[in-house]
């Protein structure tokens, strides 16, 4: 079966950079939409970015905007996360999630990995 597991979350000040990690296995990675969610205590899981199959075309929420770049590697199987000029506000449990699907930014996604935790000190 598919599976995905996160990387790369840790403790880190304000200002400062992670690089999260998703190792998918299980089926053809280019045949998936890869996207990012996170959730913060008491709040939904949102999503925070997206990318296409070849990775030419990446989405992001306004509140990562020009801080955030999400990119894959097909040949390693792997969707990353760097994140850049952390905010405290950006401390949430993070989630990639894949679709084997044609459409752009499905409102649905069949697999999640378990999560990885990033706190921003302030």
């Amino acid at each position: 079966q598919v599976q995905l597991v996160e990387s790369g979350g840790a403790v880190v000040q304000a200002g400062g950079s992670l690089r999260l990690s998703c190792a998918v296995s299980g089926d053809t990675f280019s045949n998936y939409f890869m996207a990012w969610f996170r959730q913060a205590p008491g709040k939904e899981r949102d999503i925070v970015a997206a990318v296409s199959w070849s990775g030419g075309r990446t989405y992001y929420a306004d509140s990562v905007k020009g801080r955030f770049t999400i990119s894959r590697d097909n040949a390693k199987n792997t969707v990353y996360l760097r994140m850049n000029s952390l905010k405290p506000e950006d401390t949430a449990v993070y989630y990639c999630a894949g679709k084997k699907t044609r459409v752009v930014i499905p409102t649905t996604y069949d697999y999640w990995g378990q999560g990885t935790q990033v706190t921003v000190s302030s």
